[in-house]
């Protein structure tokens, strides 16, 4: 089956007609993500984002639905009430992009022309004091997530390294939307260095890669972890209490990713996809799997006392990311930043 672009967002086209139909919770739905770039591929893989937007607050809030071992629909449901204030959506870090050039693809009640007028009104939303707003709540996001880890007094698990890489995720994406959308979870290290470099930090490129332990591991080190960590996401994936991201369907849309970044220009890029959906996973596992997990952790200096080096590090980093948002805040006669 030949799978393509166009074919990807005919089938969107095609699932929201028949949803919306058999459902009158739905009022509008959007297509978002990859799809609409030029490049949505990776691995071979991609995902169609899909959001519904529905009357009421939905019961099912993220579904994910199998087209092909390789596709998938990742489907999203909102309540209206979420675009009840489209000013508000002008400072929000991922609803407002969101929501900035979708592809509308169904409405049933007029409301996206509003929304969308709201965001584009004045041709602000791309204008220094909205971006920087934006950017300042993303990093701030990391900030308060990297003050609970400063506070942990128990030895690292999947659970403490989870929210070392959400904080470190928020911190890159503070950099990352000085210049665009945030970057989603497969393409995060394989996007920074331009953002970086429109940031003028490339620097950052290598703390970032520093902070999840590039610099003690090589691709073929990875590489001899993949066998395990599929293992750990298939058996994850079928627990109730995993995260949603670890499912079935996607176990493709990552580990094809995952083999074509290590294979690419800058293979450890690789490591960020790899070793979140694998922290994932170990937290809901036990014995083995979570020792093989711990054991690439250990390797990548990331556990024991080295945990207390890299939230230290994590700072740094974030402080870098804030010292930059206030120098540009100057540049433009804004109030820098107090602090986070």
């Amino acid at each position: 089956m030949r799978v393509t672009k166009e074919s990807l967002i005919r089938i969107a086209k095609e699932t929201t007609q028949e949803r919306a139909y058999n459902d009158p919770e739905i009022i509008a739905a959007y297509l978002t993500g990859s799809l609409l770039g030029s490049d949505p591929m990776l691995g071979g893989t991609a995902d169609i984002d899909l959001v519904f937007v529905c009357k009421n607050i939905p019961s099912k809030p993220r579904e994910f639905v199998k087209l092909t071992p390789d596709f998938h629909l990742d489907i999203s449901r909102r309540p209206k009430d979420d675009f009840k204030s489209p000013r508000e959506l002008r400072s929000d870090p991922w609803l407002g992009y969101e929501m900035y050039a979708p592809m509308l693809l169904y409405e049933r009640e007029k409301f996206f022309d509003f929304v969308q007028a709201s965001l584009r009104a004045g041709f602000e939303f791309e204008q220094p004091p909205l971006m920087l707003q934006r950017c300042r709540t993303m990093l701030s996001h990391g900030r308060g997530i990297w003050m609970d880890l400063s506070e942990i007094d128990q030895p690292p698990g999947p659970k403490e390294i989870r929210k070392y890489m959400k904080s470190l995720f928020h911190a890159i994406n503070a950099v990352a939307e000085l210049s665009g959308p945030p970057i989603q979870e497969r393409r995060l290290l394989l996007e920074f260095p331009a953002r970086a470099e429109a940031a003028q930090k490339p620097g950052l490129v290598a703390e970032a890669y520093g902070l999840i332990g590039a610099n003690h591991v090589d691709a073929e080190k990875v590489k001899g972890w993949l066998a395990d960590w599929k293992a750990a996401f298939k058996l994850a994936s079928e627990k109730a209490d995993v995260d949603a991201r670890i499912h079935a369907t996607r176990l493709n849309y990552y580990e094809k990713a995952i083999k074509a970044l290590l294979d690419g220009e800058t293979p450890l890029s690789a490591l960020w996809p790899l070793l979140h959906t694998w922290t994932l996973s170990a937290e809901v596992l036990s014995g083995d799997h979570l020792q093989f997990w711990q054991k690439a952790c250990a390797d990548l200096s990331l556990l024991g006392d080295e945990f207390t080096a890299r939230v230290e590090g994590l700072d740094h980093f974030i402080d870098e990311i804030e010292a930059r948002l206030d120098e540009i805040a100057a540049a433009n006669g804004l109030e820098t930043f107090a602090g986070v």
